[in-house]
């Protein structure tokens, strides 16, 4: 811990810069997983019963490199 002592201001400031920098990529590595938001689960309310139905509708996007793009809708 001596070397703390003998530290002028330009190395203080170069390890404050270099410990905010570390921080900052780390941050996102260590914060707790935030999870989607869930109106049943988070609102306490029974009244999104049509969330559980599988999906009716999709959207397939196609393109290929010298052919046309395509965008097919499949309605069910």
């Amino acid at each position: 811990m001596d070397y703390l002592g003998i530290m002028d201001w330009q190395q203080s400031v170069t390890l404050g810069i270099v410990g905010i920098t570390a921080s900052a990529f780390l941050y996102p590595r260590l914060k707790p997983k935030s999870r989607a938001f869930d109106f049943k689960r988070d609102t306490h309310c029974g009244c999104s019963q049509g969330a559980d139905e599988p999906q009716k509708s999709s959207i397939v996007f196609r393109a290929q490199k010298g052919k046309p793009r395509q965008v097919i809708l499949k309605v069910r």
